[in-house]
């Protein structure tokens, strides 16, 4: 598994050091940046990681820590066609689909890492907790 989409929750808990969760999101987030592994967002989750993250610190510490983070992640695509099958999809939750729908047309994310699991429940990729991606990751080495 080397190309992962990191959903929001992981995100903010490194961020916000949300502990037990941060420590493995600081583990992903640095094998991102070290290259071992892949890892994406969305413009959506970029989007609402500023909102959270801007309730707490200036814009321009906000900016810096988006602008930090996209030094070694990368952004998916989110198109007219991504919004009508996310609509049309058996998902409860229409972030969430947006997310899947954009890693599965993107055609090379083998993943979806996500504290939620339940809430990807019909996606057609893999979905891991941080701890059993990483667990995953280690068994494969």
């Amino acid at each position: 598994m080397k190309n992962i989409l990191i959903d929001t929750d992981v995100i903010l808990d490194f961020f916000f050091d949300r502990k037990p969760f941060s420590d493995q999101a600081a583990v992903i987030l640095s094998l991102c940046e070290t290259n071992r592994i892949n890892g994406f967002i969305t413009p959506v989750i970029c989007s609402n990681v500023y909102y959270l993250l801007r309730k707490t610190a200036t814009h321009g510490k906000v900016v810096e820590k988006l602008r930090l983070l996209l030094n070694f992640i990368n952004v998916l695509t989110i198109d007219k066609e991504i919004i009508i099958e996310a609509l049309s999809s058996g998902f409860s939750d229409f972030e969430d689909a947006l997310q899947n729908f954009s890693a599965t047309t993107a055609g090379s994310i083998d993943a979806i890492v996500t504290r939620n699991v339940k809430d990807f429940s019909k996606s057609q990729l893999g979905v891991f907790t941080p701890e059993d991606f990483l667990r995953t990751l280690i068994n494969k080495e």
